[in-house]
């Protein structure tokens, strides 16, 4: 099979058939749990803001709330993160950002789920503190210390060093390699 995976070009290039069998093998039941989800990226030992970003993100892909995964909530995720337009990026992200569920992103509320990424990912170039800063900066025009979904997706459209951090902070490829490749080591 070559090197599968390697970029996005080549999971992109992946046909549908494919995806379903790789879903079907990570879960034969055809749904993924969010315990299933962690096991499938190897999360394990993970801070507790982490958890909760993992939590967040499955939450987010589980569209009907049913404590499930299936395929379709699946390739729906997958299909977002790698071609969706940026108004439903944004909206997605939003939606992962709004912890509470209040309508409304607040600092803290970001700059837990940036530690948690961070966490993960075990990229520290810039600081959640410093991340957050630079967004509401740029975008919180009125300053209430808390953004809509207008202000949100009006503010990161219209600064592209937002967009440009955004984009580094939720990219998904390591995650989307290890679904293509499995988990190795």
């Amino acid at each position: 099979m070559g090197n599968h995976g390697s970029n996005l070009d080549d999971i992109l290039a992946e046909d549908m058939h494919h995806w379903y069998n790789k879903f079907m093998k990570e879960s034969p039941s055809g749904l993924i749990t969010l315990f299933e989800l962690k096991a499938i990226l190897g999360l394990k030992g993970m801070t507790e803001n982490a958890n909760s970003y993992v939590d967040q993100v499955f939450l987010t892909f589980d569209m009907d709330g049913d404590g499930y995964i299936d395929f379709v909530e699946y390739i729906a995720a997958v299909s977002l993160m790698l071609k969706g337009e940026i108004n439903q990026k944004l909206k997605w992200y939003f939606k992962l950002f709004d912890q509470d569920g209040n309508g409304k992103i607040d600092k803290d509320e970001l700059e837990t789920i940036f530690t948690a990424i961070q966490d993960i990912t075990r990229n520290r170039e810039t600081s959640p503190e410093d991340i957050v800063s630079i967004i509401f900066e740029r975008i919180d025009l009125n300053g209430e210390g808390e953004l809509t979904l207008e202000e949100f997706i009006d503010g990161a459209k219209h600064h592209e060093d937002i967009m440009d951090i955004l984009r580094e902070l939720m990219d998904l490829t390591p995650v989307l390699i290890i679904i293509v490749e499995g988990r190795t080591g």
